[in-house]
């Protein structure tokens, strides 16, 4: 069991390994199997091999290598990140996903709830030429305002699920008075290497928003620590 500190991403999100299992060599044999061979340590060849495989698109031997995460980050976040759960069958025509994802629920959870509330220098402007993504960043002034403004909103919220669960609502319906989008989520993300390469691909690229940016980038540096060689062919 691997269990890596927790690399913050701010104040409140972070990531952290839980668990790995395989390495570049996992990949190899699990390529090699239909010779029968087996390598043993890491070589030169083996190397190139990967290579192969990954510039073929040859990416069966990419889901022997799996890596668990713990992720705490706003629910916009996690809602962004789920796309790659429905999506992660690696069989065409079926339903089943190959990953693991469990979150925590505050059905059951009635911690003091952490809401993500951007810094005045970190509001952006929509973008000029697309329906999606975000622009330059908005002024100081203009920025302390809007920070302003959620921070009044998130402590009307918060004040309201406090007084219903101290007058005995339900949890699972005490939630409703929550603001959602900012509330930070804890979960367990559980997945092939070769899911995960395509997550951190697609979510460091530049019109990615941000905030997912951000967790995909500490993600990345996780791989390359236990799959240096794999790692080449994700996309920085």
């Amino acid at each position: 069991m691997k269990k890596d500190e927790k690399k913050m991403i701010n104040e409140y999100g972070y990531v952290r390994l839980v668990d790995v299992m395989g390495s570049d060599l996992t990949i190899v044999n699990a390529a090699r199997v239909s010779y029968a061979k087996e390598s043993f340590e890491l070589s030169e060849k083996d190397e190139r091999l990967i290579r192969f495989l990954a510039s073929n698109d040859h990416t069966s031997p990419f889901r022997h290598a799996m890596l668990q995460f713990e992720i705490y980050a706003p629910l916009m976040v996690a809602r962004q990140w789920w796309k790659y759960i429905v999506g992660s069958s690696h069989q065409e025509g079926t339903g089943d996903s190959l990953e693991g994802w469990n979150e925590s629920s505050r059905r059951y959870v009635t911690e003091k709830p952490t809401f993500y509330i951007p810094k005045p220098d970190c509001w952006r402007q929509k973008p000029e030429n697309s329906k999606q993504g975000s622009g330059d960043y908005f002024d100081y002034q203009t920025g302390e305002r809007l920070t302003d403004e959620l921070t009044g909103y998130v402590n009307q919220g918060l004040a309201l699920y406090d007084n219903a669960i101290e007058n005995g609502v339900a949890p699972e319906q005490a939630r409703l008075f929550l603001p959602a989008y900012g509330l930070y989520v804890r979960w367990y993300w559980t997945a092939s290497l070769q899911s995960v390469m395509h997550f951190i691909n697609q979510r460091i690229e530049h019109d990615a928003q941000k905030e997912i940016q951000d967790y995909a980038k500490i993600v990345y540096e996780y791989c390359k620590q236990n799959f240096p060689i794999a790692s080449e062919y994700i996309k920085e």
